[in-house]
């Protein structure tokens, strides 16, 4: 259940297991407020609940001079502000669990990070400040929020470790203390919460993979290390993939033209559909083949032009160019660009400054007039 300001939009949330602790929950709730601001609540809106209409919770605020109203039946309209409050709260906690693949389990640590966060960003509802400014009058910072569910690193002290021990475990983020200034992090190999400042967080990566959290909602300890090296080569470019379940092999954008022999069956990373008049690129190099590209044909009459003019220009060209133009692939490239390509081939490289002076003065005439 949550209670929100109507006047600052600030929300708070309390997690119950029965809808008997209502009373309970608004007592504490009650209390915290009007301490806090000095000021007594006026008035009680909800849904009309048999949680809310209890004699004890009735007599309860006929005693302190506090209004009860509710929403007819079946009309959740009238009460827009909590139910699009709980909708907005649903579909972000939603979204940050299928984000890092998080178990279900979870869900109460990422509503109570929703809730903090949405009280420290702005709001339509309250122009120009944050629900948090509007209610303490302070403004709150947001250089600690953190990517819920990634892997932090928390700091093991002295005390806890002797020498040889590792300086930090790896756990997971779910949320941030309001009793303690820090952080919450699940430590899951001692099914531990742990509150701690001291933390060196990974936001790129995540702790369980989708292919690895259980139906039931139990994550399997022994897959959590190869799904988090798997998201690190994802963040460095490097992926693997599986063959016949037995091995991997490191895709670097090359396919390799030798065959893979497991067991009884043979597997061939060469694509039938290769062109044999394809470029350079193309072609085989050191026992390895490229992508190939699409043969269309425009690119093959561009690949014929460009054949003619370098076999018979006789231009001489630089060998001090680790990726020359004859490498390149041309292939998507509109007309107008293969003709550019065509005159930068033809185009002799000067060897000095008096020789690129000379070949500016013949292409650009206008330039003799500037010189002194």
């Amino acid at each position: 259940m949550n209670f929100i300001d109507d006047h600052t939009k600030k929300v708070w949330v309390y997690f119950m297991k029965h809808k008997g602790e209502v009373f309970q929950h608004f007592l504490n709730f009650k209390a915290m407020v009007e301490k806090e601001k000095g000021l007594s609540i006026k008035c009680l809106r909800s849904n009309g609940g048999g949680e809310y209409c209890s004699n004890e919770f009735s007599e309860y605020l006929k005693e302190h001079g506090i209004q009860k109203k509710h929403s007819c039946s079946y009309s959740p309209q009238h009460n827009g502000v909590a139910k699009r409050k709980n909708r907005h709260i649903v579909e972000i906690t939603r979204a940050m669990l299928n984000e890092k693949n998080l178990p279900n389990y979870f869900w109460a640590k990422a509503v109570a990070t929703v809730v903090y966060i949405m009280n420290g960003t702005p709001t339509t509802a309250v122009h120009g400040m944050t629900p948090e400014e509007k209610f303490t009058c302070k403004k709150p910072g947001v250089s600690h929020f953190r990517v819920f569910g990634c892997i932090p690193y928390v700091h093991v002290p002295d005390e806890k470790r002797s020498k040889l021990d590792p300086k930090a475990e790896k756990c997971i983020f779910i949320g941030y203390s309001l009793e303690e200034k820090g952080y919450r992090c699940f430590n899951s190999s001692i099914q531990k919460l742990q509150v701690s400042r001291d933390v060196v967080f990974d936001e790129m990566v995540s702790w369980y993979s989708p292919l690895k959290v259980a139906e039931d909602g139990e994550a399997r300890n022994d897959d959590v290390s190869s799904n988090v090296e798997q998201e690190s080569q994802l963040i460095s470019g490097a992926q693997e993939f599986s063959i016949s379940g037995s091995s991997s092999i490191r895709w670097k954008g090359i396919l390799r033209s030798s065959n893979i022999v497991h067991g009884s069956s043979q597997t061939s990373f060469i694509n039938p559909h290769v062109n044999d008049e394809s470029s350079d690129s193309e072609k085989s190099v050191g026992g390895e083949s490229r992508i190939p590209s699409v043969s269309t044909p425009r690119t093959q009459m561009a690949k014929k032009v460009l054949k003619t003019h370098d076999n018979n220009s006789g231009v001489q060209r630089s060998t001090r160019i680790k990726y020359p133009v004859q490498k390149l692939t041309y292939d998507g490239i509109v007309a107008h660009h293969y003709a550019y390509m065509v005159r930068v081939i033809q185009e002799v490289e000067p060897t000095c400054f008096e020789q690129a002076v000379t070949t500016l003065n013949g292409t650009m005439p206008w330039m003799k007039r500037w010189q002194l």
